[in-house]
């Protein structure tokens, strides 16, 4: 018997290629693991209207760890058309299977690092190495939205917020409306991960990223809990930016950063302007 269960969900397109590639290296390193095909993707969407089949959690629930290549993903109207004809006009939505993944298993910290390795001829600069924490189950991605907006949610947001009288008078399909969550807890536990990480592994710095100047409620809300949990690491330089700024400037000088905290959405952005 196996030592270790491992959920194999390689998806679409390029995620089969990469899964591939993936088998190879844990194969040349002889890991004990059994790897049991797990349903996810567009395929799945296409002829049941469910790109997570309820099998595929059950399946997750009894293993030790999944590895996850990647899946489509499509507008609203663009998936619906791809629906098989048995499955049209239902009111299925799509709603991308590893958004559910991270918010049905609370998978909240995402660590991406992003490291030169010496002699790669794709290193942008050599010596670069940072580590990006991304709170993984809040912020943009919570999957709240509404195109068309309901007149019920449009009445309550002009008489709660003075700015949205701005769109009074257009009809509920003339706009859409995405909700922003972060929380206290969601963003104290993924900001303490990174202080964590930097405490074990003796990096220099801690920087928060946001946008506070301009989204204060939850942005302010996160880069507020990041400060308290930092009072609790003083032998760890904390700074702050906002995230347009720690785009430019990952850029011009990556070595100025270390370890990287931000909310679900900066932190999809700076790691993949990281790995670059």
């Amino acid at each position: 018997m196996s030592k270790y269960r491992i959920a194999w969900l390689p998806g679409d397109g390029i995620g089969k290629d990469v899964m591939d590639a993936a088998r190879i290296v844990l194969d040349r390193v002889r890991l004990d693991a059994e790897y049991i095909h797990g349903d996810i993707g567009w395929e799945f969407w296409r002829t049941e209207g469910d790109a997570f089949p309820q099998r595929t959690i059950d399946l997750l629930k009894h293993v030790d760890a999944a590895m996850f290549g990647a899946v489509s993903s499509k507008p609203v109207k663009e998936a619906e058309a791809e629906l098989i004809p048995a499955l049209k006009g239902k009111g299925l939505v799509y709603r991308s299977p590893i958004v559910r993944m991270r918010q049905t298993f609370d998978l909240y910290n995402c660590l991406r690092p992003c490291k030169a390795y010496p002699g790669n001829p794709l290193n942008f600069k050599e010596g670069i190495d940072l580590v990006v924490f991304r709170e993984n189950t809040e912020d943009l991605y919570v999957g709240v939205e509404f195109n068309p907006v309901p007149r019920e949610l449009s009445d309550l947001l002009t008489k709660m917020s003075k700015p949205f009288s701005l769109f009074k008078g257009l009809s509920g399909d003339e706009y859409a409306v995405s909700c922003k969550v972060n929380t206290k807890k969601g963003s104290e536990r993924i900001v303490r991960a990174a202080f964590e990480f930097a405490k074990q592994y003796g990096r220099k710095k801690v920087t928060i990223v946001h946008k506070a100047n301009v989204v204060r409620a939850t942005d302010g809300l996160f880069l507020e809990e990041a400060k308290k949990v930092a009072q609790e690491y003083p032998g760890i330089p904390m700074d702050d930016a906002n995230v347009d700024a720690i785009c430019m400037w990952l850029l011009k000088n990556p070595f100025n950063y270390d370890v990287l905290v931000a909310p679900n959405l900066y932190g999809d952005i700076i790691s993949d302007l990281a790995a670059q």
